[in-house]
């Protein structure tokens, strides 16, 4: 009989993913909606990515975060979903060692990614609001440059240890996962290790970084607002909001979404294991889906560039 010292030394090769322990029948029959919203998630990011490349007249800083954010949409879907429904059609439930830990990366820093870029873009729109006669010399393409190395230097380089600190912990017997994607509280759990440090880093980074972003992305609206409440030109205001309603309605949507998976991982003991491991699918899934659609109604421009690309094909 083994004991619980060769338990702990033994190399862990591979992970095995259980998709809703108590509702595994349900699988096959979520697999439908869920492979409509990746489909449309990828094709809608696709179409913004190209139309924003082909159309020379959307070669503007603001398009450029855009087209950013469209990319990190498509990552996050791609890490997450085909391995998702690889498991409901395939029951491919095994996940080697250093993919488990590859995709909690890209997961924490991708997300953060996301928010970092939606605080860069709410800056761009108080720029615009509040100090129009400026935009052009502000927000250029080398400040486009800049952000972009900043939102992808200061996530990875805050979430990297993440990954690193969750391999490093010894695992034993038990390398089943009670969940459809490798996130770090549920994989640290199968640790013989004290995971204390492992979860509190990552709680403090990820509070840290989204906190200040959602902070930063509040203040800018809040400028916004006091200098559209101050123009007095009939229908300049409503003008000017419009500029930012698109952006105003991801955000809204991108934080509800991320606080209700906050709060049900909070409540797990009062709600069913399997709401919070359906609303991480969720989140990675919804809002790629929503984002180009948003912006896509909803942003002239970008309209235009579709129709015009469409007609070329």
């Amino acid at each position: 009989m083994a004991t619980p010292s060769n338990y702990s030394t033994a190399p862990v090769s591979e992970f095995l993913l259980i998709c809703f322990p108590n509702y595994q029948s349900w699988q096959h029959w979520l697999s439908l909606p869920l492979s409509f919203l990746f489909l449309v998630a990828m094709g809608a990011n696709a179409t913004i990515l190209i139309t924003i490349w082909l159309e020379a007249s959307l070669h503007q800083p603001m398009y450029y975060l855009l087209s950013l954010l469209s990319l990190l949409d498509m990552v996050l879907c791609l890490t997450v979903i085909p391995k998702v429904l690889a498991i409901f059609w395939f029951d491919l439930r095994s996940i080697s060692f250093s993919a488990c830990f590859l995709q909690m990366f890209i997961m924490n820093c991708f997300l953060a990614m996301e928010s970092c870029t939606f605080m860069v873009m709410a800056y761009d729109r108080y720029v615009a609001i509040c100090h129009p006669l400026r935009y052009s010399s502000i927000i250029t393409d080398q400040f486009v440059a800049r952000a972009t190395v900043f939102i992808v230097s200061r996530n990875g380089l805050f979430f990297l240890p993440v990954p690193i600190l969750s391999a490093r912990l010894r695992y034993c017997a038990e390398t089943i996962i009670k969940n459809c994607i490798c996130t770090n509280v549920s994989v640290s759990k199968l640790s013989c290790d004290d995971i204390t440090f492992n979860q509190l880093y990552q709680f403090v980074t990820a509070w840290t970084l989204l906190g200040s972003d959602l902070i930063l992305i509040v203040l800018s609206y809040s400028y916004i607002l006091k200098a559209v409440l101050r123009i007095k030109a009939e229908g300049a205001a409503a003008k000017a909001l419009s500029t930012c309603g698109s952006h105003f309605i991801l955000i809204l949507f991108f934080s509800t979404v991320l606080l209700v998976l906050v709060i049900t991982n909070l409540a797990r003991k009062r709600i069913s294991p399997d709401v919070p491991i359906l609303l991480n699918i969720l989140h990675h899934l919804i809002p790629p889906a929503l984002n180009p659609i948003v912006y896509g109604v909803r942003t002239k421009e970008i309209k235009q560039g579709m129709q015009k690309l469409l007609r070329r094909l």
